[in-house]
């Protein structure tokens, strides 16, 4: 096991953590409130949010015994890239102020446990920095904007960073409602009283300014510092959503991306099945069944109960990623038993590089892997790309009905 780097205090009831919940106890205490919820939380009651771990937990694994799983395999291509794990670290927006430089950290520690990492186009880190200190090509996440011709700029630099997957996120035509923003001052307008509350709480957790606010600078946005000019401030932040998430954005556009990306193509934000067969028909290479998490749209389904539709949909056309509510090995083998290829992990590797840097992050990586290769052993299944729907009780009619 890796080096925890993890004082008793930060330790959930004194212990070593164990699993991907474990780190986010552990991020709770170390963060500020308002950077905890921004990982944590979700958009409107948070229903689909929490929908997305539920509909996952209510599918039952297969138990088989008396059958030979002596070696087990859990490696699996994706997009022609070959993965230790059936995993993908997911974009995650703003992550180097939970930890410093937390993108490269992450980067190093997917490079290591031998999966990929996508760079989001909001990270702290700038591409070119993530990309150099990583020993595999990292992926690159891009939102379609208003600006164009900045959006061309950096498809080139990903490019040229090496990056051979570029992910566009499609769901953030509009930005959903997330309440705890609201409420911590992330977003909307904060009164005088609410920006004291908001310092008390950085001023409070010593640690985190000192790794983050001290050690960790430049706290710029590494992919948008001429769109972005100044600190990684929220106001910044909401200044640049605000300006340049496009609302007009079609179909069309994806005939734009394809002229100025040479490399494979995600669409991530699919949670339709009619909408998956357009994004392969207008040349994607892959979709992921996303809902961002349960931030955008509340009161839609879970990634789990869309995932068959979509899955049946796509054929052998294209490949189908996942996200939302992975915690464990066992969902990855619920998800890849439902269809996906392999799964984006967002939530648990940001925990885990808030507690505990590049260690946490591999940490939990290994607690995916131990996890998976239990469940594969009780189901009687050797080798990950051997998972369908029988490994699930009813077959998985349950989240197909879901």
């Amino acid at each position: 096991m890796a080096d925890m780097n993890l004082t008793r205090r930060d330790r959930p009831l004194g212990l070593a953590p164990a699993s991907a919940r474990d780190y986010r106890e552990l991020a709770r205490r170390r963060l500020p409130r308002q950077l905890f919820d921004y990982i944590d939380g979700g958009a409107y009651e948070e229903a689909t949010m929490a929908s997305n771990e539920t509909d996952l937990r209510a599918l039952h694994l297969r138990q088989r015994v008396l059958r030979d799983v002596s070696r087990l395999r859990l490696g699996t291509t994706v997009l022609g890239e070959e993965l230790s794990l059936p995993v993908v670290l997911a974009p995650v927006g703003l992550a180097g102020m939970f930890a410093r430089r937390a993108e490269v950290q992450a980067a190093r520690a997917a490079a290591a446990e031998g999966v990929s990492f996508c760079e989001s186009t909001v990270s702290i880190c700038g591409v070119e920095e993530v990309a150099a200190a990583s020993d595999r090509p990292v992926w690159y996440q891009l939102y379609v904007m208003r600006d164009r011709g900045y959006a061309e700029d950096l498809m080139a630099r990903a490019h040229a960073a090496g990056c051979p997957v570029l992910v566009l996120t499609v769901d953030l035509a509009v930005v959903g409602a997330r309440y705890r923003d609201v409420r911590n001052g992330m977003v909307g307008e904060i009164p005088t009283a609410r920006r004291l509350v908001r310092a008390l709480d950085l001023v409070t957790h010593p640690r985190w300014v000192r790794d983050v606010a001290v050690n960790g600078r430049p706290l710029t946005f590494g992919n948008l510092e001429e769109a972005v000019p100044g600190a990684s401030t929220p106001d910044a932040f909401r200044s640049w959503i605000d300006g340049q998430f496009d609302p007009g954005v079609t179909w069309d556009d994806l005939a734009w991306v394809r002229e100025h990306w040479p490399g494979r193509l995600v669409l991530k934000g699919i949670l339709d099945a009619e909408d998956a067969r357009e994004a392969i028909a207008r040349g994607a290479d892959a979709v992921v069944v996303s809902n961002h998490g349960g931030r955008q749209l509340d009161d839609v389904p879970s990634t789990v109960a869309a995932l068959p539709a979509i899955v049946d949909a796509v054929g052998d056309d294209a490949e189908v990623l996942v996200d939302g509510g992975i915690r464990s090995g066992l969902d990855v083998v619920k998800a890849l038993s439902l269809g996906a290829r392999a799964c984006l992990v967002g939530r648990p590797w940001a925990y885990a590089v808030a507690a505990a840097g590049e260690s946490g992050v591999r940490h939990v990586l290994r607690i995916l892997r131990d996890e998976l290769e239990v469940a594969l052993g009780l189901t009687g299944v050797g080798d990950v790309r051997d998972l369908d729907r029988s490994a699930l009780v009813d077959g998985g009619r349950r989240a197909a009905a879901g």
